[in-house]
């Protein structure tokens, strides 16, 4: 097949969809098909020499360096930069909607390029165009109405209209994602949710689980770190649910010789910043960002525990990789993670900084019961998070969206 993967930012330290892209394209190439990535800022980072890159260049207003910037005049092309300008300067989030026009204007013109045109949680208005003449699939990873609720929960009522305004694309994302026949997305709780919230049928949704490179990730035999836990997350999104270990941290200081290793960018005197002075625990966090691929691997393996403390997760990549890691995980009893992590690791009621305190203490004094849970968890990933399967299954739900668009034989009905 001659697939189109579209990502509206895919560089890997941006999150999940970032490593989806890269390890979905090596895998789909893999299987002898021919994948070209269009992908707005931050680019995508060591794609497979195989896979070809587009750049879909946008005005870049959140670059890491200079984040809601002003643009020059001179950099104004048209009329869709003119809507991802106006659409920031009035609190609103445009990349999704003005990433899926500069695809669709692409595409127009290399309609005769690809079989198949594979999105990645952008579901912007262009994809509808992208529609009419190409068969579309998408990848909805979770809802984002449920970053937006928890976002509305955390935040003070002076600035609940703002993140109201933040999360405006929703509306579209909605209405699109009702439009689109066949949805991958990565468990069957994110399946449910994405239902209930996107008023999709069940019959448009394909679970299809992430994978991780068991190669990479993987226990070490160098010694680990006596009392370190990691965590892998964007720190300052009360999704999350940082605040909640940082606190446990805190508690378990006194009585244990911990240390917490954070692989996130903090926001300069964020609210994680913030705490951690308030916490007076600067000196046992360590936070970490801009890691490769290799570092990230090193360091998971280097814990005793890891910790994913969120609130909800709609598959959690940084859960499989603790696992593959060998490393035991503590996690919240939220969203996907109970799906995803089986019976391998140590769950907690999401919030409850009591009853992470003391599962977090208990494992760190318990280096049998840690043995145990880092083995399971290692042959769980084995068994049922790879590359390959991811790579294979995606295929068929691309085969199924290009029949859906083949004319049926005659005397045949659908």
């Amino acid at each position: 097949m001659r697939i189109a993967l579209l990502s509206y930012r895919s560089k890997a330290h941006c999150g999940g969809q970032g490593v989806y892209v890269r390890y979905l394209s090596q895998g789909l190439v893999e299987l002898g098909h021919r994948v070209e990535v269009f992908s707005g800022q931050p680019y995508p980072e060591d794609l497979d020499p195989r896979v070809a890159l587009t750049e879909v260049p946008s005005l870049d207003l959140y670059r890491d360096e200079d984040p809601f910037r002003t643009p020059h005049p001179r950099e104004i092309r048209d009329r869709i930069d003119l809507l991802e300008l106006a659409t920031m300067w009035t609190a609103g989030f445009p990349e999704p909607r003005t990433f899926s026009l500069r695809a669709a204007k692409l595409l127009s013109a290399r309609a005769q390029d690809f079989d198949v045109v594979h999105d990645n949680q952008c579901l912007g208005h262009g994809l509808l165009d992208i529609a009419a003449r190409l068969p579309l699939v998408a990848t909805v990873h979770h809802p984002i109405t449920r970053d937006r609720a928890v976002d509305l929960a955390a935040a003070p009522w002076r600035r609940k209209l703002f993140v109201r305004r933040w999360y405006g694309f929703l509306g579209m994302q909605q209405r699109v994602a009702q439009r689109i026949p066949d949805l991958i997305t990565v468990s069957s709780s994110s399946a449910a949710d994405i239902a209930a919230d996107f008023a999709v049928t069940p019959q448009q949704l394909h679970t299809v689980p992430l994978g991780v490179d068991t190669t990479l990730f993987r226990p070490r035999e160098t010694p680990r770190v006596r009392g370190r836990i990691v965590a892998v997350a964007s720190a300052d999104k009360p999704l999350k649910g940082i605040a909640h270990l940082l606190k446990a941290v805190a508690r378990l200081r006194p009585t244990h010789e911990v240390e917490l290793r954070l692989v996130a960018k903090l926001e300069p005197n964020g609210p994680t910043e913030k705490l951690i002075a308030e916490l007076g625990i600067a000196d046992i966090v360590t936070p970490v960002s801009g890691v490769s691929d290799e570092q990230l691997a090193e360091l998971l393996a280097s814990a005793e525990l890891a910790c994913i403390p969120s609130m909800y997760e709609g598959f959690s990549l940084p859960a499989v990789e603790a696992m593959a890691s060998g490393t035991p995980l503590v996690a919240s009893r939220a969203g996907a993670l109970p799906e995803v992590v089986g019976e391998c690791a140590a769950l907690v009621e999401p919030g409850d900084v009591d009853a992470l305190t003391r599962v977090l203490g208990e494992l760190l004094t318990d280096s049998d019961r840690r043995d145990r849970m880092g083995a399971a968890g290692r042959e769980r990933v084995l068994a049922l998070f790879s590359w390959a399967a991811v790579a294979a299954r995606t295929v068929e739900v691309y085969q199924r969206a290009i029949a859906r668009r083949s004319p049926a034989p005659p005397g045949t009905t659908r």
